[in-house]
């Protein structure tokens, strides 16, 4: 798929990154209401990433796409951030979290 996407998918992995990178801020550099500077960068490449991602609508959780399509040292941020916050979204965004882990498990499936 080229272009960009705007689907409901889409807008809830957006919601998903954003949520998980703002515990692990919060967590790891102290801020409270607003990201640190280089958060705020990893959430605007992460977010820009999904907005192109070649499956779209179609596309599984990140961690089980065969293609990775972050730079080397932006995957290597993005992976410290999931495994932060990842056991924190349950305190955090339950709700997230189980749509989360259900999408991972289904789209596995297929």
């Amino acid at each position: 798929m080229n272009g960009l996407n705007t689907g409901p998918r889409i807008a809830c992995e957006k919601k998903t990154v954003e949520q998980m990178i703002q515990i692990a801020c919060r967590g790891k550099h102290g801020t409270r209401e607003e990201l640190c500077a280089s958060c705020e960068q990893l959430l605007s490449y992460a977010q820009t990433r999904l907005s192109y991602c070649r499956f779209g609508e179609n596309k599984t959780t990140c961690g089980a796409c065969p293609i990775h399509c972050y730079k080397p040292d932006k995957r290597t941020e993005i992976r410290a951030v999931m495994r932060y916050a990842g056991p924190r979204m349950l305190f955090h965004h339950p709700f997230t979290l189980l749509q989360h882990t259900l999408h991972g498990i289904r789209s596995r499936k297929k």
